[in-house]
Formats: C-alpha cells, sequence, structure tokens
C-alpha cells in the first residue's frame, strides 16, 4: 500500500514537472513570434514579390537571385558574392561610431554565411550634421582595417534638415558556396557561436571582438569559408537581427524544409533564454551538415575557442518543432506562415 502510494506520488510529481515545462515552452514560443525583430523580416515580402516564379531555373540562376545573405555570381575561380545592409536611422543619429562599425561587421557576416572572404564595401549617407558624419566614416574606415578589406567610397550627402540614414554594400569572392538551397531533409543543425563575448549593456546584443587583435578577428570570419573548402557545411545563416529563431525561419524558406531543434543543445551563456534566443551576435551561424561530415566538424573545433554544437536536424515538412527538457512544441511552419515569402516552393527534391 505504502509502495503504491509512493509509485502514485512520483508519477503525479513527473506529470506536475511534465505539465510545467510544457507550459514554459508555450510561452516561450508566444513571446518569441511576438518579437518585433521576427515581424520586422515581413518587409522583405516587397522584394520577394518582384523574384517571380524560379522553378525553372537552374541553381547557379537562383544562387544570384534575393533569398541567401548574399547574391553569389559564377566565376571561372568560384563566386563572386554581393550584398548590402542598411542601418537603422535612430542607430546612425544616436550612435555614429558603433553604426559604422556594425554597418561593415554585418556585411562582413553576410559574406562569410556564403562561405567567402571580403573584399571591399562602398557606402551611402545623408547627414545633417558634418562632425557626426565625420565619426561615420572613421568608424567605417576603422573596421575595414580591422577586417582587412577595402575601403572603396560611395556617396556623401549632408544638408540641414537630412534625417541620418546609411546604406554599405559589400563584394567578396567564395571559392566553394554555402547557400540555403542546399538544405535537404536528413541534414544536422548546427550552431556555431563565440561564448568568450559579452552582452552590450541591456541590449540584446552580444559582441566578440573586444579585447582581440585584428589578425584574431580575421581568422575567426575566415572560419565558415575554411569550412566549405573543407566540405564541412553546405549552408549558413548569420544569426543577426531576428535571433536564433528569426534565423532558422529565413534559412528554410528557400527550401520548405522544416528543423527539429533541441533548445537545451544550443550553447549559450548564463542567463536568461529569451535573451539568447532573440540576441543579434556579432559572430554567430546556423550551419548545415551532412550526416557523415559530423565527426570531422566537431573535430575542426577541438582546440577552438569558439563553440559550434548540434541543436538539430532538418526536415520536409516545413515545420520548426521546438524540444525543451522533453516538452515539445510547433514554433512555425514556413510553408504556411511565409516570413520573407522567399523560397518555399523551390525544393531541390
Amino acid at each position: 500500500m505504502n509502495s503504491l502510494a509512493t509509485v502514485k506520488n512520483k508519477k503525479s510529481a513527473c506529470s506536475s514537472w511534465g505539465h510545467h515545462q510544457q507550459s514554459e515552452l508555450d510561452s516561450l514560443c508566444d513571446e518569441l513570434r511576438a518579437l518585433p525583430e521576427i515581424s520586422a523580416k515581413t518587409a522583405i515580402k516587397i522584394a520577394a514579390s518582384f523574384c517571380g516564379d524560379q522553378t525553372d531555373l537552374t541553381l547557379e540562376q537562383r544562387y544570384a537571385m534575393p533569398g541567401d545573405d548574399c547574391a553569389a555570381f559564377k566565376t571561372a575561380e568560384g563566386f563572386q558574392l554581393l550584398a548590402m545592409e542598411g542601418m537603422l536611422p535612430d542607430f546612425v543619429r544616436n550612435d555614429p561610431r558603433s553604426a559604422g562599425w556594425s554597418s561593415v561587421m554585418v556585411n562582413i557576416s553576410d559574406i562569410a554565411a556564403m562561405g567567402g572572404r571580403p573584399t571591399a564595401i562602398v557606402n551611402a549617407y545623408w547627414h545633417s550634421d558634418e562632425e557626426a558624419s565625420a565619426i561615420l566614416l572613421k568608424h567605417m574606415k576603422r573596421a575595414c582595417d580591422v577586417f582587412g578589406i577595402h575601403f572603396a567610397g560611395g556617396h556623401s550627402s549632408i544638408q540641414p534638415g537630412f534625417t541620418p540614414h546609411l546604406a554599405v554594400a559589400i563584394t567578396g569572392q567564395a571559392k566553394k558556396l554555402l547557400s540555403c538551397h542546399h538544405i535537404k531533409p536528413g541534414q544536422r543543425l548546427f550552431m556555431l557561436t563565440d561564448l568568450t563575448g559579452s552582452w552590450h549593456g541591456d541590449l540584446p546584443y552580444w559582441g566578440c571582438v573586444q579585447g582581440k587583435t585584428p589578425e584574431q578577428i580575421r581568422a575567426q570570419w575566415n572560419v565558415p569559408a575554411e569550412l566549405a573548402e573543407a566540405d564541412l557545411a553546405v549552408a549558413a545563416k548569420d544569426i543577426s537581427n531576428g535571433g536564433l529563431l528569426g534565423t532558422l525561419i529565413m534559412m528554410l524558406e528557400l527550401t520548405g524544409c522544416g528543423a527539429l531543434l533541441d533548445l537545451s543543445a544550443i550553447p549559450r551563456p548564463e542567463g536568461n533564454l529569451l535573451r539568447w534566443l532573440r540576441a543579434f551576435q556579432s559572430f554567430g551561424f546556423l550551419l548545415a551538415v551532412e550526416p557523415e561530415k559530423v565527426s570531422a566538424l566537431l573535430n575542426y573545433f577541438q582546440h577552438s575557442h569558439l563553440s559550434c554544437a548540434p541543436i538539430g536536424s532538418f526536415t520536409s515538412d516545413g515545420k520548426i518543432q521546438l524540444d525543451y527538457l522533453g516538452a515539445t512544441a510547433e514554433f512555425w511552419n514556413v510553408n504556411q506562415q511565409p516570413l520573407t515569402a522567399m523560397g518555399g516552393k523551390h525544393a531541390l527534391g
């Protein structure tokens, strides 16, 4: 009788714990879906509406279309890469130092996500203040010097009454391309990040260049290119605005694949899980890896300060399924709820 009561009590406790975990996961999904960083990505649908039906295009033609982190154009040596980023006007106005630096860094991460190495940037800015404009340009040039790329000029316009705006474009080269067009069911999902970094105040921004030499920074951002050239990954996307889940949605849309994601397997610093999931990481990538390459990939990072860990796998159903300590939830369906409307119906079979 006592033994039976003990068993029942244990079952009741397990049931209560499981219910608590499910409730936590459901609440987390609701908070993540409501993030303004994710909903802001819906603006991309306007550009997607001009892309037309890509069904009959070759893979190389799709590389040159919007959808990946860069447009990629086939050359005799590999691929020419082209990308562009715009900075939020309030960011440019209130923190020209960080805006100048970030405008270069985020572009370099886009090149890295395609398995490339950056070559040069150009910029266009509008401002009402010459001193602030000089700060903006100074820190763009500083970032170019640190990352070892050409600061190639652009367009400047300073007039009283102008609202500050900044856009920066970048070129790069890839010997072997990483592309989200390569994602297929059965591949493994990895997260590559640098946990030696730190939070930027109270913001959901994780920086990791502080204390590193230019040589160390260049070597770190070249890692995705090395993975591509060693056939250790087939696709990548940098974790930027929209955080890990927003990035994953966009990563899947080109093929309409889904993903199983184990939240407890994600490499992360101590502290709030939601903050990390929504974080803009100065260095962070999601990777698609063929199953037979997993061991070699883990060996690559055996003595690295970087963290690279398997956090899930790709599926065929378009659903992002989250697992957290045994609780499960469907976070998104990229085919039924297109975020950017890039791809989705153009799976490669």
